[in-house]
């Protein structure tokens, strides 16, 4: 057999190649420190070791999770500290403030100002951001303060339910956020409260407010309970002389509870054994312009009109409301039609009732100004009326219906929030006069104020507790995540690294063999036909 001297060369290029290759691969085992380079080094580890390095990185993620949850509810945690020692110090003040018998009105308004003090001091709490500016108590809604509000205006929240969830492992999750709601407005308040607001559609400017009110007889209130009612300003025509009045309404019936009261800002408002107090400037509403529909505006009265038993009808309609009249006998003049129409005998006055409709001589006027229908007329009766279409007959166009004022709401309630309960300590402490009423009336309060100050006090070392097991949920959930990082490196390092002293004789061994290669093919590619001559 010949061999050719190209595939001599061909030959030994391949081996020495594959002994180079052999040598690189374990040179660079060597400097990264890992057996499998790629999945063809070792398919089933390679799996493996995908699959542990996925579940590193995850674990790396949860405990990144982990520390925002924990500072998260550590702020929380102490933002809810300071709130409950201002209640602590409201309490103790509550308990000085029921010695009347001692105290002077000079003493009250010195402890009526340090409530507010510590009303503004638990308002800044309970905005409390966190480092990235959120507020910690808004629920979902937390890149606006969830409390705005004032002790004259009462106060308001503008966050939502919502719990703020982070994932620490693969099926847990811990609330990281605790909704204000939940915490300082579900309060269950002592006796039968209420909240108060403006009505969303308010024109005044700059905006009347309504106070936060208080209940200053519990047995009225208690017997009109669990109703709402709703105070409305009405047209300054609604009295005489003209002035700012109002009405208090039922607010599911409807049913009136005090009808056109005057208005002075700032005083006092008592229904139903509640006082609020309204501050500012009400937008009054607008009275009605009553539609009009005028005899002989289309064309002339056309009398004498007769018109025999049993009569001939029209019909008269407002809105959805239709009502059928019946006219019988002589009518000489427009005066002769207008007794017709409001004859009791004929059932045509209540008719007009019930429309809001009032007849004269000069036509029909529907009161609250909303438009009239007169149609559906015999003819005699249209000419009568002076109409030129005795079916389609007249609508018409030139009333305009009454604008309600501004509206205030004073809602029912079994909660009352630690703000609200503060203000109306405060108030009640400023209302006070010496006299044997308001005496009894900031006994009261002061009764009220400490059994809600302790049901806050409860909600607050409530979510503060849970806010303890969720930390310590977080603390050995990360323990293991420790504890399982520590085995996955291990397992990955078993599987993954390189054999530092196999890999060296291994290398060893390659170098030697790269080198005999080299060698072989040095001697062999000295050997020709010449050489032996």
């Amino acid at each position: 057999m010949r061999l050719s001297s190209t595939q001599i060369f061909n030959l030994a290029d391949k081996n020495m190649a594959r002994a180079n290759q052999a040598t690189v691969k374990t040179q660079e085992q060597l400097s990264t420190g890992k057996r499998v380079l790629t999945p063809a080094d070792d398919p089933v580890a390679a799996t493996k070791i995908m699959q542990i390095v996925n579940d590193l990185s995850a674990v790396d993620q949860y405990k990144k999770n982990i520390n925002i949850a924990k500072n998260s509810l550590t702020l929380e945690e102490s933002t809810l500290g300071a709130v409950n020692n201002v209640i602590t110090r409201a309490q103790e003040i509550a308990v000085k403030a029921a010695n009347t018998a001692t105290l002077s009105e000079g003493d009250y308004d010195v402890l009526a100002t340090e409530i507010d003090e510590q009303l503004k001091e638990l308002l800044n709490l309970v905005n409390t951001q966190n480092a990235n500016g959120d507020f910690i108590f808004g629920g979902y809604k937390s890149a606006s303060a969830p409390f705005t509000g004032d002790t004259s205006t009462g106060f308001k929240y503008h966050g939502d339910d919502g719990q703020q969830f982070i994932q620490v492992a693969t099926s847990t999750t811990v609330a990281a956020t605790d909704s204000g709601k939940r915490i300082f407005l579900n309060v269950a308040s002592a006796s039968h409260s209420i909240s108060t607001y403006t009505g969303p559609t308010n024109r005044s400017n700059p905006p009347a407010q309504i106070s936060v009110g208080q209940v200053i007889d519990q047995n009225a209130y208690d017997a009109f309970y669990p109703k709402d009612m709703v105070i409305t300003f009405n047209p300054t025509t609604d009295i005489n002389p003209v002035g700012q009045n109002y009405t208090v309404t039922d607010r599911a019936s409807n049913r009136v509870l005090i009808a056109n009261e005057p208005f002075r800002g700032g005083d006092e408002i008592v229904v139903n054994g509640v006082s609020v107090r309204v501050s500012g400037a009400p937008m009054a509403g607008e009275p009605a312009i009553p539609s009009q529909f005028n005899f002989g505006e289309q064309m002339p009265m056309n009398f004498p009109a007769v018109i025999a038993a049993p009569g001939e009808t029209f019909t008269l309609s407002v809105g959805s409301k239709i009502e059928t009249l019946r006219l019988q006998g002589t009518f000489n003049n427009a005066n002769d039609v207008a007794l017709a129409l409001n004859d009791v005998a004929n059932g045509n006055a209540q008719k007009l009732a019930n429309l809001k409709i009032v007849a004269t001589d000069q036509g029909f006027s529907q009161v609250q100004g909303f438009n009239i229908n007169v149609g559906k007329a015999s003819a005699t009766i249209a000419g009568a009326f002076g109409m030129s279409d005795p079916i389609a007959g007249v609508t018409t166009n030139n009333g305009k219906a009454a604008t309600a004022g501004d509206r205030f709401y004073i809602d029912s309630s079994e909660k009352q929030d630690i703000l609200t309960t503060l203000a109306r300590f405060s108030e009640a402490m400023k209302s006070y006069d010496g006299k044997p009423d308001t005496r009894d009336q900031l006994s009261r309060q002061v009764a009220a104020t400490i059994a809600n100050l302790g049901n806050a006090q409860t909600s607050v070392l409530n979510v503060t507790a849970s806010i303890g097991a969720r930390i310590n949920t977080l603390d050995s959930t990360i323990d293991l995540h420790l504890d399982t990082e520590i085995i996955n490196k291990e397992v990955l390092g078993n599987i993954r690294d390189t054999d530092i002293a196999e890999a060296s004789i291994r290398l060893s061994q390659q170098t030697l063999i790269l080198q005999a290669a080299q060698q072989s093919f040095l001697r062999v590619s000295e050997l020709n036909l010449f050489a032996r001559l």
